[in-house]
């Protein structure tokens, strides 16, 4: 089922450098699309994508966005690492039967439009897995999730949240859902202001133990029916993503 996500922030923006060759409708596994630049930060970027797409092992759908009409390369859109999986875990027990709810940002496409001296214009839709494991105490969660627009590996020009609220069924404990997020909007100071300069950033709201959980590539690993965590290899409780 999808669902829209309407951002009510202007990212306020204004940068003089200079646009870089046409770009076009963005996307890919749990990382994000490309706009235009690189280095060793998306690179680094990349590589932790590619990982986490191999160590979890899910069945992604794929996502696509219209192709739009724009002047210059879309910003770069992304899943930050830290905050890309949602992982309860009673009284931090990192073992399958302590595991609440959980969530997954699995895929991730974008897109953008932009003309002249316009406002750089940003949408893109998410793919979540979310689950409910042994230690969760409700049929219902609501998850939280973050969308920041920054000044390229700078300052976070504007970010808000946004609540997802989740049922699951009888006997249910894993659901996927689409979120299309619209209304990303990045004015130019002008012509020159290219949307490669910026960055659209994604991921949950987690603790900080949990995003040290996934800063570690912690995963479960069931050994002889009894769940230890693992940084080596995984294979999952009830809910995992």
């Amino acid at each position: 089922m999808r669902r829209i996500a309407h951002l009510a922030f202007i990212a306020c923006a204004a940068l003089a450098w200079f646009g870089a060759p046409a770009a076009h409708a963005q996307g890919g596994p749990g990382g994000g699309g490309r706009g235009g630049g690189g280095g060793d930060q998306q690179q680094d970027d990349d590589a932790k994508s590619k990982k986490r797409n191999e160590e979890w092992g899910e069945n992604q759908k794929n996502l696509s966005l219209p192709q739009l009409r724009n002047a210059g390369p879309c910003p770069y859109v992304k899943v930050l690492y830290d905050a890309a999986r949602y992982v309860e875990m009673k009284d931090n027990q990192p073992t399958a039967a302590s595991i609440g709810f959980t969530g997954e940002i699995q895929n991730l496409a974008s897109a953008c439009e932009y003309k002249g001296d316009q406002p750089i214009h940003v949408q893109a839709r998410l793919l979540l897995g979310l689950g409910r494991g042994p230690a969760a105490t409700s049929n219902q969660k609501t998850y939280r999730y973050w969308v920041a627009v920054t000044d390229r590996n700078r300052a976070v020009l504007a970010k808000q949240y946004f609540d997802l609220p989740v049922v699951f069924g009888p006997n249910e404990d894993r659901i996927q859902k689409t979120e299309d997020v619209m209304g990303i909007t990045i004015p130019r100071n002008d012509i020159k202001v290219s949307g490669a300069n910026f960055e659209v950033l994604i991921g949950f709201d987690v603790t900080p133990a949990m995003a040290d959980f996934n800063r570690q590539g912690e995963r479960f690993r069931v050994n002889a029916g009894e769940a230890t965590a693992d940084a080596s290899g995984r294979t999952g409780g009830a809910g995992q993503p």
